[in-house]
């Protein structure tokens, strides 16, 4: 992106700004991106990370809203682990951009966001205009849904505040930090360069330890098991995580299942894996969890309430380990932590690090079985013609993706569960987080971004529901900005659906006619036309999909356009429905 032909290099003996600080600041962290949508509240910065900085580490990523460039630094963490930039204007653009920082939030994804504001000292604000963006305490707005916020008073202590900021959003269980700069401190002339300690003593602290105790009970626990089930849930993109997983359920001879809305935890096609769930504990997942004789949660999303679901009260339950250190962020503003989890052995650490020191007691006691062979993956051609189901749309894109190594980064809702063959762990980035619909464009691209910056060769699929595209449409344009190779794949049923199925269940309760549950739900007179809006925003497009007969090919051919290395919107008009049944069922 524009790079200036005279960067820092050129500035060394002129006037030394505040901004130059920070943004010197941000350079040492490594971000490659920043992503921001320009606002004169960090003008100042801006000067300094292209004209000081030379628009390079960070790149500016500019995004036509703020909302978007905090989803593309979500996706880029959930394919790297590591937090990305964001600047956001003043207390508009942190408004802005607040759903999306929920969404990181919930889905404990690390970023440091830059926020700024105009002068804090009033005798120094510009008339009106740095009046309405001057916020006491800006960062309230946030605060119950950021690890942490700090406002620094000078240039120095905003260095500090961002060494300290990153390494906190950098330490899991990770989340979002909001740092503000008072246009004041960016603007600040500086006499002479400060002093820092080096980069180098500011690290991300490693992962505690399990204690000894925990660790010994869950060994004894697990070393007597029969019928062990392990509940896979958050986890990093670390292969060697992913392979300790697998070894752990087999030396165990468990059971296991992945959450829905959570990055891929569990390979689907190994024989231990029952299948994917979401907080409806149900069908064979449910069978096993209630068969088991020993219960291993791995950091799963709302524990508690899958234990209340799987054992009610008053019915017998075998031994529960939980692995997680989530409750060292739980606020009191919302209450995505969930149910309270009543456990046997509460190991509070991640479950990487416990996974490990497991495996290291329980090999000595069982023994590996020998190698299981791979699930077969069933999934059939659609009929020849007619309307698109999402169940024929599930089977149509399994077969057209075989042999291909794609990173889905998100699935609509109605999606049916165990549609997607999964054996590595950047196959599936799960869910937003929060469900702030419009953010499943934004964070395909950080996704693809973050791919690019590993180096691998994968390609990035974005399965989305209309409403969540046109809602986050105009993110799409980073990925021709950018050139990066993504696949929008939106599966169109012109409607917000998840509420016509819940004006549906009203009016069965209410004994009132059910088929007005689409009035104020659909998008239609006229259909809004994705391709046209795509293709206006530099990217290919061809024509809607509407008939079976033409979805295998214009499948094979989006993911081939893709493989060369272009990004496509391909429309597929679906029938108005949700799938409540897996599309394959595992013993």
């Amino acid at each position: 992106m524009n790079k200036p032909h005279d960067p820092k290099a050129d500035n060394q003996a002129k006037t030394l700004y505040g901004s130059d600080i920070i943004a010197d600041a941000l350079r040492e962290q490594d971000f490659p991106y920043i992503c921001l949508n320009p606002g004169a509240s960090y003008r100042g910065l801006h000067d300094s990370l292209v004209n000081y900085l030379g628009n390079e580490t960070p790149q500016i990523i500019t995004c036509m809203h703020e909302e978007h460039a905090v989803g593309i630094a979500q996706g880029y963490a959930k394919v790297t682990d590591k937090a990305l930039a964001v600047a956001v204007h003043s207390n508009v653009g942190l408004m802005h951009a607040s759903m999306g920082i929920f969404n990181a939030w919930c889905d404990r994804i690390p970023m440091v966001v830059i926020g700024a504001t105009g002068p804090i000292d009033a005798a120094k604000r510009r008339p009106w205009i740095e009046w309405i963006h001057t916020t006491t305490d800006q960062a309230e707005i946030v605060r119950g849904y950021t690890k942490w916020d700090d406002q620094p008073g000078s240039p120095e202590a905003a260095v500090e505040t961002i060494r300290r900021g990153t390494q906190l959003a950098n330490t899991r269980p990770m989340g979002p930090v909001y740092l503000t700069m008072d246009v004041s401190i960016q603007e600040q002339e500086l006499t002479e360069r400060p002093q820092f300690d080096p980069i180098e003593k500011f690290r991300t602290p490693e992962n505690p330890e399990p204690p000894a105790g925990a660790l010994e009970a869950a060994i004894d626990i697990l070393a007597k098991a029969e019928r062990p089930f392990i509940f896979c849930g958050r986890s990093s993109r670390c292969e060697k995580a992913w392979a300790e997983r697998i070894e752990l359920a087999e030396i165990l001879n468990a059971r296991t299942c992945a959450h829905m809305k959570l990055p891929a935890g569990f390979p689907t096609t190994h024989p231990a894996f029952i299948g994917e769930t979401g907080w409806r504990l149900k069908g064979k997942v449910l069978e096993a969890i209630e068969n088991a004789d020993a219960v291993l949660m791995l950091d799963w999303l709302d524990a508690g309430n899958a234990l209340k679901l799987a054992f009610p009260q008053g019915k017998p339950r075998p031994p529960v380990i939980t692995v997680s250190n989530d409750f060292q962020i739980h606020r009191g503003w919302n209450m995505d932590y969930g149910g309270l989890p009543a456990v046997d052995v509460n190991i509070p650490t991640v479950p990487e690090t416990a996974v490990t020191r497991l495996l290291e007691g329980l090999r000595p006691l069982r023994k590996k079985p020998a190698p299981a062979a791979k699930r077969v993956w069933k999934a059939t051609a659609p009929a020849k013609s007619g309307p698109i189901g999402l169940m024929d749309l599930a089977h149509a894109f399994s077969l057209a993706s075989e042999g291909r190594k794609i990173t889905i980064t998100g699935r609509p809702l109605g999606w049916p569960t165990n549609a997607n063959v999964i054996e590595h762990p950047f196959d599936f980035l799960g869910h937003t987080g929060g469900g702030g619909l419009g953010a499943g464009p934004s964070i395909a691209v950080g996704a693809a971004l973050g791919l690019r910056e590993i180096g691998s060769d994968r390609l990035t699929v974005a399965i989305l529901g209309d409403g969540d595209y046109t809602m986050g449409l105009t993110s799409i344009w980073n990925a021709a900005t950018e050139k990066l190779p993504l696949l929008f794949l939106v599966a169109n049923n012109h409607s917000y659906y998840n509420d016509e199925e819940h004006q549906i269940k009203v009016a069965h309760k209410r004994a009132r006619p059910e088929e007005n549950a689409p009035i104020g739900q659909r998008m239609q007179g006229p259909e809004p036309d994705l391709g046209a809006l795509a293709r206006g925003l530099g990217l290919e497009a061809p024509e809607p999909v509407t008939d079976l007969a033409d979805l295998p090919a214009a499948l094979e051919q989006a993911l081939d356009r893709v493989a060369a290395g272009a990004a496509v919107v391909l429309d597929v008009r679906v029938k108005q429905e949700y799938i409540h049944a897996p599309m394959q069922e595992f013993d």
